[in-house]
């Protein structure tokens, strides 16, 4: 193969590989990206979602809850450092997302907690979501799952 046949053919490959990301979702004036799962091991009962929010509107959101059918209950978590250890909760009366904001749910920080797992969460999978805000109303997501020791939803390319 030429030099210009390798460089087409390496910029065709990395076009496609983008294309494995997780659609954008916009709902009201959010627009939700990079949405993605870890994979878990067999017989975990809870998985872990992650993505980002951005609110382009001039009012505050607030997400405060969602669903989805591989799980019994989706919950909204935070995690923070306690003098040294890390502690994880619920956050219950929901996720404001002030305007012009953009909050990252990721691992050892805000993400939701998909509990109850009906099986495991299968790297290369795709999770259905319901995402529910105050004022946007309900975001359907698809979150990719990717290896259970992955740091962010790149697809593997970290």
């Amino acid at each position: 193969m030429n030099k210009i046949g390798f460089v087409a053919a390496l910029v065709l490959t990395t076009c496609m590989v983008g294309t494995a990301h997780a659609d954008d979702v916009m709902v009201g004036t959010l627009k939700l990206t990079a949405a993605w799962a870890r994979a878990t091991p067999k017989g975990a009962t809870v998985g872990g979602g992650y993505f980002t929010i951005t609110n382009t509107g001039s009012a505050a959101d607030r997400l405060v809850g969602g669903a989805s059918d591989v799980s019994n209950r989706f919950e909204i978590h935070e995690m923070s450092m306690d003098k040294g250890v890390m502690k994880m909760r619920e956050i219950t009366s929901g996720f404001e997302i002030k305007p012009g904001q953009t909050i990252r749910f990721e691992p050892s920080g805000h993400h939701i907690m998909f509990v109850g797992l009906k099986q495991p969460l299968k790297e290369g999978d795709r999770i259905k979501a319901t995402l529910q805000f105050e004022k946007a109303g309900n975001a359907s997501v698809d979150f990719v799952v990717e290896s259970i020791g992955a740091r962010r939803g790149d697809h593997g390319h970290q």
